[in-house]
């Protein structure tokens, strides 16, 4: 590709998505081109390009000459977001809301809410800056997901994900954000300018979709007691109150809200309008589907409840409520858990991958299913992105279940992060999903130059397929210019599969 494309991404394009409707945002939601709009070509490194910093150090400096954007150090540098520093960027872990720092912000959140103790374990950072919230809250074992437009600061999520930190690019516009309903244990938005209470609401009762019963909600800055902001604090108030949220407390510029852990609450439809959705609405569908003023009930008899879930760890490894609903589910569960387990022992010890080792952080499984790789790999310094594609079974609430991250995604679109964000890429059964969610049936080749845009140089792609399939996409990784290697893989497979591991140049 030609230099100008160094950072990339198909579906959010700019200037493309320029010309769109503003309405609620719709112009910064992700738009993908046709495929035949698409090049087919390799993204380049920036000039200068450098290995990134190993994790944990990258939490607190990366190479400057990896994304050298300026713009957020000179913006934001006296609010301790970033500064440049030699040939470093440099992150003291401040925030607009907490120039002190995010460890003393999130001791000040830590006396109202249980951030330790594994109570609390998924989060969602609305509008996350470079993603300090989510860095630091990795040493109470709560692991978030940030996400951001592609926005005016230039790359945001880019640093966050050079940072080591689990990020993805979006914006809450006019469809529900890409997961299940009750997925996070926190939703966090410092200074995200998101207007909860617009359009009736809409976009609180998106983040009640996305809450956990019983899980907690903070908003710091506008509009909680901001200057000329009454009206907007009194209507976020009032949504609140209508979906029963308990108010924890307001303190200075930052409120916390607790979501009831049962049904108990009727909105209150003479207060806010809201009522419940019909019983045929799936909470959890979420790929292009447009917002909805619905609130969603609660399935489970509030099984899946702060509270009455399993603290983390023992989360990770109990088989999720969610598995109920699928046919010999907990079986099903319970048999994944432990071919993982032995898989990527296997991984480790035959295939020589640098799992566990300071040089692999960023991981992504393109088929997670139930996310049986990523709980395999919970004792590395490493963070997993998991993806479902939006098709059913969906078994990406119970992902979120065991206390993992996850997204959907329909892998016959790019996917929605800058270009070399991913140190690993584990794919099994690629052949699957190569349909979309219209039972198109996308092209490998697309698909494998889309995974090289996301892989960092010399980073690794582990692929595990039939052995016809393996040949072919042998064959592609080739053109592409990886190096790769098939082996064999553990003796329990029969040799109906083959394992590619691959590493980009």
């Amino acid at each position: 590709c030609p230099a100008e494309a160094v950072d990339h991404m198909p579906c959010e394009d700019p200037r493309k998505n320029s010309q769109l409707s503003r309405e609620m945002n719709f112009y910064r939601e992700r738009h993908c081109p046709l495929p035949e709009e698409t090049p087919l070509c390799l993204i380049p490194p920036p000039d200068g390009y450098r290995i990134p910093v190993q994790w944990p150090e990258s939490l607190h400096k990366i190479w400057h000459s990896n994304m050298p954007h300026n713009k957020i150090a000179d913006r934001k540098g006296h609010q301790g977001w970033m500064k440049e520093e030699g040939s470093y960027f440099i992150f003291p872990g401040g925030g607009t809301m907490f120039p002190d720092g995010a460890v003393q912000y999130i001791e000040k959140l830590g006396q109202y809410i249980p951030m330790s103790g594994g109570v609390l374990r998924t989060a969602l950072d609305m509008g996350c800056g470079v993603a300090s919230f989510g860095g630091y809250l990795l040493k109470e074992d709560i692991l978030t997901l940030s996400f951001a437009p592609r926005d005016s600061h230039k790359a945001q999520i880019q640093f966050a994900l050079e940072r080591g930190i689990p990020a993805f690019v979006a914006m809450l516009g006019t469809r529900r954000l890409p997961f299940p309903a009750h997925s996070f244990d926190l939703v966090h938005c410092s200074r995200c300018l998101i207007p909860f209470t617009a359009y009736n609401g809409t976009y609180f009762v998106e983040v009640d979709r996305l809450l956990r019963p019983g899980g907690y909600l903070v908003i710091s800055g506008p509009p909680v007691q901001w200057p000329k902001q009454d009206k907007e604090w009194a209507d976020l108030q009032a949504v609140a109150r209508a979906l029963c949220y308990d108010l924890i407390v307001v303190d200075g510029n930052t409120v916390i809200w607790k979501k009831p852990s049962t049904d108990s609450c009727i909105p209150n439809q003479n207060e806010s309008g809201l009522e419940f959705c019909n019983e045929s609405d799936d909470p959890s569908y979420a790929w292009y589907f447009k917002l909805k003023n619905c609130v969603s009930k609660m399935s489970l008899k509030g099984e899946h409840a702060i509270g009455t879930i399993q603290k983390w760890p023992n989360r990770l490894t109990k088989p999720p409520s969610r598995a109920k609903l699928m046919k010999n589910g907990i079986d099903v569960f319970e048999a994944d858990t432990r071919r993982w387990a032995r898989r990527v022992t296997y991984y480790k010890k035959s295939l020589n991958l640098k799992l566990g080792t300071p040089a692999i952080r960023n991981v992504m499984d393109m088929n997670a299913f139930f996310g049986g790789f990523a709980a395999a790999l919970v004792s590395d310094p490493v963070w997993v992105m998991n993806v479902v594609p939006p098709r059913k079974p969906s078994t990406l609430g119970m992902i979120y279940d065991r206390g993992l991250i996850g997204i959907y995604h329909d892998w016959c679109e790019p996917f929605s992060t800058y270009p070399r964000t991913y140190d690993l890429i584990h794919v099994a059964n690629i052949d699957s999903i190569k349909y979309g969610s219209g039972k198109n049936r996308c092209n490998l080749v697309d698909l494998m130059v889309e995974i090289d845009r996301m892989l960092r140089p010399e980073a690794t792609v582990v692929v595990r397929d039939s052995p016809e399939v393996i040949d072919k996409v042998d064959r592609i990784a080739h053109a592409i210019r990886w190096t790769s290697i098939i082996h064999n893989p553990e003796p329990e497979s029969n040799g109906r599969e083959k394992i590619l591991v691959a590493t980009k140049k």
